[in-house]
């Protein structure tokens, strides 16, 4: 069994969250945005969202920038990649599993 180096884990972890899947598919469609421009079409308050910009930043699936005074940040996509290939690397291992499962069930009924 293959298993995820801690970075893997704590990059699942924070794309596991909702609110961070819809601020990064936010952040996808405008390129590049403050905490106050995501509010605009967040039902969140710009604090939460700067709270989950903070930890997907931590993370590497966002990048920041300071302009002035603001923070902008954008999505890394090498990151995003690397997160959305953990994840398919972790279908593929349930997916075994579950076949498993199945052919030992089915084994068990057919020797009933």
């Amino acid at each position: 069994m293959t298993r995820g180096r801690p970075d893997d884990v704590q990059l699942l972890a924070a794309v596991a969250e909702p609110s961070r899947r819809l601020l990064l598919d936010g952040l996808l469609a405008r390129g590049e945005a403050t905490a106050t421009m995501l509010a605009e079409d967040s039902p969140l308050t710009r604090q939460a969202i700067a709270k989950h910009l903070g930890v997907l930043d931590r993370v590497g699936l966002v990048e920041s920038r300071r302009l002035g005074r603001e923070v902008r940040y954008s999505v890394r996509a090498d990151q995003l990649d690397r997160a959305t290939q953990s994840m398919a690397e972790l279908a593929a291992e349930w997916d075994n599993r579950l076949q498993t499962i199945k052919r030992l069930a089915e084994s068990r009924q057919r020797s009933r």
